[in-house]
Formats: C-alpha cells, sequence, structure tokens
C-alpha cells in the first residue's frame, strides 16, 4: 500500500495542539494525514483558568490569531499560543470536528482516553457498519507544547510501524504490544468497520 492509499487520522480534543503537531510531523514524513478534534468548541487557554478563549471549529486559525492578538499580544506570545498558530495555518485553514467528516482512513490515532471515547462513540451512533476496517489507537499526550513535541513523534513512529506491516488487520496487535514496549507507552486500540 503506498503512503497515498494509507489514510491517517489525528484526533486531539480542539485540533489545535497536539493533533497540528503530529499532522505537521506526518505530513513531513510523506503521511496522508488529516487532523480533528472531538469537543463541543474549540477551548484555548484565557488569562484566567475559568476563562478560556472559546471558537466554533470552522474558525480559521488566522481569525483566532488576529482575536488574541487584539486582546493581549504579549501575553498570548509568552504563553506559546501565537507561536502554536502560527504553525498551525501553515499547516490548514482551521479546525475541523471529527463528527462533521464522513472521511474514511487506515488509522486513527486520539491523544486522550475521553477524545478515544467520542471517536468510538461517534462510530456506533453514526457511521452505519461494513466491511472496510479502521483501526483506532489511543496515545495520552498532555496539552502542552513540550509534550505535543515529544507525542508528535512517538505518533509518527508509530504510524511508520503500521505503515510497514505486510498485513495491518492480523498483525496489529503484535505491533502494539511491541510497539508498548518500545516506548513505554500504554495504548488503547479498537478495530471498527465501516
Amino acid at each position: 500500500m503506498s503512503k497515498s492509499d494509507f489514510k491517517v487520522a489525528v484526533i486531539c480534543s480542539s485540533n489545535m495542539n497536539r493533533s497540528m503537531e503530529a499532522h505537521g510531523v506526518l505530513r513531513k514524513n510523506g503521511f496522508n494525514v488529516k487532523s480533528f478534534g472531538t469537543g463541543e468548541k474549540v477551548r484555548l487557554p484565557g488569562k484566567a483558568p475559568n476563562k478560556p478563549n472559546v471558537y466554533d471549529f470552522g474558525c480559521s486559525y488566522e481569525d483566532i490569531y488576529k482575536d488574541l492578538c487584539k486582546k493581549d499580544k504579549a501575553f498570548y506570545t509568552r504563553n506559546g499560543l501565537l507561536n502554536m498558530l502560527d504553525r498551525n495555518r501553515r499547516i490548514k485553514k482551521h479546525p475541523e470536528k471529527f463528527q462533521l467528516s464522513n472521511e474514511r482512513f487506515t488509522v486513527i490515532i486520539t491523544c486522550e482516553d475521553r477524545v478515544y471515547d467520542h471517536v468510538l462513540e461517534h462510530f456506533t451512533t453514526v457511521l452505519s457498519f461494513g466491511n472496510e476496517p479502521v483501526h483506532i489507537i489511543n496515545i495520552d499526550i498532555k496539552d502542552n507544547s513540550e509534550e505535543a513535541t515529544l507525542g508528535a513523534f512517538v505518533i509518527h513512529d508509530l504510524v511508520t510501524w503500521l505503515y510497514r506491516s505486510e498485513d495491518l488487520d492480523h498483525e496489529i496487535d503484535r505491533l502494539l504490544v511491541q510497539y508498548e514496549r518500545k516506548c513505554k507507552r500504554q495504548l488503547i486500540n479498537s478495530i471498527l468497520f465501516y
């Protein structure tokens, strides 16, 4: 299977940090990749813990960047949000919500248990089941800049292993056990059909 036929989705809550960092790394390495969020809204830290910046999916990274600059450019530069948004707008136009996509993927990587649960819930309540497999794998990655960068390389390494498999559907369990030992992270996985 070519890299263009091996379709990968990377999903976090808001399609801002973890999924976008992995999206960039996978794309640079030639993978056919899309990234998504599963939350109700796109949430970014604000100046107070109880006052996040909230945007709709589909609001462009450019518009979010400009909005934060208007609110307090120095503050959002110091906390890294403007740098993150600058990276994001070089990768794609806006955050996308997974539940609104009808695309099909070979592998879906989620970045936290809650997001993994949202993806499984979406498949069981919305999509009709067929005979095309999709492998859904969760790797817990903390939602901060350093962990997102490290997590992107962990995801790239895992996706490369899976891509190189002669028969992914039959080898997935063995590959994931080996990968857990290698990266010292617990993985959760499911296979569904659509």
